[in-house]
């Protein structure tokens, strides 16, 4: 048998710490934004999930675009390194906003630039990867990211105390220059390795439905259509918090340091999660993450005052989003010949994007019009449906190094597909 080569090189870091840099820059901003709308801009939480929603609702339209032109090897390439720039710049320019309708240009010009570069780093990470190793890889990438959404919750808080709030929404956007030279040394290690064939924008949408994606976006669609955007999270913490005595800035700096520990255990959960992976198949994974949901959402509807129960909220959706997106990820990797990735990691983020500004919007409404309880009650009701439609994804999960196998075949428009095992037997070797 031919030995398997590490999985750990220098693009899939490289891939990695771009997710880290970029979202310790954004999350900065995203940790102030509640208090900023609220407080200094004096809007709404219905204004805020707006915003968040719309946002999330451009940058499922910009990866559904995006995601065909990035099955071109190398125009995934500057997709890439482009998006990550674009996207500090925007978040930056948000401290010097005087109105709510310019921060909400401008996180959406951010989030636009995070959907067109979205699928050009998913296709990159997945060419980097080993086919054995998609869970791992996709992993390290999440664990990336959510590590950057535990260094921009700090450095905000201690930005805020020390230059005050739009000052350090300005700060926001250095890490993403970092962001963009460590997606420049993936490039780099992405070329040597990528074929001559330049590939037209084409959608792919027959060769998408062949190669198994439509049942797996069942339980997907669900699950993001309760994935509530975190600064309601915050929003909500800070309230229960303040009104258990604290100050509003009291209330705020707490409501941030549990954030940081929410994203924190996320990173943890999402890198062992990538192992369990790839040894059981990404259903179990999934079914996981949308049930640890169900019990945050329970707990931040419900709770009283106190700060422990606030923090097991946090937590429960912190260990439920490490799962949930790692097992979406490398379910995709798994599914896909290289010639579609790209606009399959379209779908995937459009899905995923428009998903979330369905729930941040109706939870924003929600909450405003009748009350957090029920905006809460909705996201939930939504992950139990995503719970219970997970059993469509035992029919998708193909095994390690199927996508690879299978290349040849579908590139040569055979059409009949094989048959799948429910779950993959563990790589052996």
């Amino acid at each position: 048998m031919t030995p398997r080569r590490g999985w750990l090189s220098r693009g899939i870091a490289g891939v990695s710490l771009a997710s880290f840099f970029s979202d310790a820059g954004h999350e900065i901003t995203t940790s102030i934004l509640p208090t900023f709308v609220t407080v200094t801009l004096r809007s709404t939480a219905g204004a805020l999930g707006v915003i968040e929603g719309i946002s999330d609702a451009l940058t499922g339209l910009a990866k559904l675009l995006a995601g065909p032109l990035a099955n071109d090897e190398r125009r995934r390439v500057r997709m890439a390194s482009g998006g990550y720039l674009i996207t500090a710049a925007a978040t930056g320019a948000i401290g010097a906003v005087a109105a709510i309708w310019q921060a909400g240009i401008l996180r959406a010009l951010a989030w636009l630039a995070r959907g067109v570069r979205s699928p050009a780093r998913d296709a990159m990470l997945a060419s980097l990867s080993p086919a054995h190793a998609y869970g791992r890889a996709f992993g390290l990438e999440r664990a990336g990211d959510n590590l950057g959404a535990v260094a921009g919750p700090l450095l905000a808080s201690g930005l805020v105390a020390w230059l005050g709030i739009r000052p350090a929404l300005y700060l926001a956007a250095v890490p993403g220059a970092f962001a963009a030279m460590a997606i420049a040394v993936a490039a780099r290690e992405a070329r040597r390795q990528s074929d001559s064939v330049r590939r037209r924008f084409e959608l792919h949408l027959r060769g998408l439905r062949e190669a198994g994606l439509v049942r797996p976006l069942v339980p997907i669609a669900a699950f993001e259509l309760g994935n509530v955007a975190t600064t309601l999270l915050i929003l909500r913490a800070s309230g229960l918090l303040h009104a258990g005595g604290r100050s509003v800035s009291a209330a705020t700096s707490l409501a941030l340091l549990i954030y940081a520990g929410h994203n924190l255990l996320a990173s943890l959960v999402a890198y062992a999660g990538g192992h369990w992976i790839d040894r059981a198949g990404p259903r179990l994974a999934f079914a996981m993450g949308a049930a640890l949901y169900v019990a945050s959402y329970a707990l931040f509807a419900a709770i009283s005052h106190g700060w422990a129960l606030v923090v097991l909220a946090f937590l429960l959706a912190g260990s439920g989003i490490g799962l949930a997106e790692t097992a979406e990820s490398a379910l995709f990797a798994r599914q896909l010949p290289e010639r579609l990735r790209g606009s399959g990691f379209g779908v995937l983020g459009g899905v995923q994007s428009l998903g979330d500004f369905g729930s941040s919007a109706a939870v924003g409404l929600l909450w405003s019009a009748v009350s957090p309880l029920v905006g809460f009650a909705y996201a939930a009701v939504w992950m139990a449906i995503a719970l219970g439609a997970t059993g469509t994804l035992s029919a998708t999960s193909a095994p390690p190094g199927f996508a690879a196998q299978s290349r040849g075949r579908i590139e040569a428009g055979d059409e009949a597909r094989p048959g799948l095992p429910a779950d993959p037997e563990p790589p052996g070797g």
